[in-house]
């Protein structure tokens, strides 16, 4: 259902069953199916186990299933800010009031780290698992998902389909901006 008349808004689906509600940015046609270029309704965020010391890097941890224990841990520490966890397909997200940073602060913290990767993400929460910090990060670049279209319903594009369309949904979509 569009909010209140906007941008309309779509369940999709991975391959595990996992849904992820999103808006419609883009309706592209290619080869007799319709692609939606969509960004998740709620946050995304990433965990990412912070290095210890300065010799260590920070590193994302894209092998959630295995992760349990630490997201769990998450979700408390979210529920103090009154934030819930999702286990989306795709990637993690966050619900709920987000307070925006400050243009000013966020502009200060990116200054201060020497680490170009660091300059693509906002930590939300950190915390500590067995003697080890985590922290859940909101990526600063907008989070694009790419979903074949069928009547009502949006799958996931994944693996060689993925592939196989990326770089034409790129191209139309560059095509588009010049044409504005």
């Amino acid at each position: 259902m569009p909010a209140s008349g906007d941008v309309p808004t779509l369940v999709v689906r991975d391959s595990n069953g996992r849904q992820l509600l999103c808006f419609l940015e883009e309706l592209i046609p290619l080869d007799g199916h319709d692609y939606g270029l969509l960004t998740p309704v709620d946050t995304p965020v990433c965990l990412v186990r912070i290095a210890k010391d300065d010799d260590e890097e920070d590193e994302v941890i894209e092998e959630l299933d295995a992760a349990e224990t630490i997201l769990s841990v998450a979700d408390v520490v979210l529920q103090e800010h009154d934030l819930t966890l999702v286990r989306s397909a795709v990637t993690l997200t966050v619900s709920g009031e987000l307070d925006e940073p400050e243009h000013d602060e966020l502009e200060d913290e990116l200054d201060d780290d020497e680490d170009d990767e660091s300059d693509l993400y906002e930590m939300l929460i950190q915390f500590r698992v067995e003697e080890q910090d985590y922290g859940l990060y909101i990526p600063l670049d907008p989070f694009f998902v790419v979903a074949r279209l069928k009547g009502s319903e949006a799958v996931l594009v994944e693996g060689e389909e993925f592939d196989r369309v990326q770089a034409r949904i790129e191209a139309e979509l560059e095509e588009r901006e010049q044409g504005l």
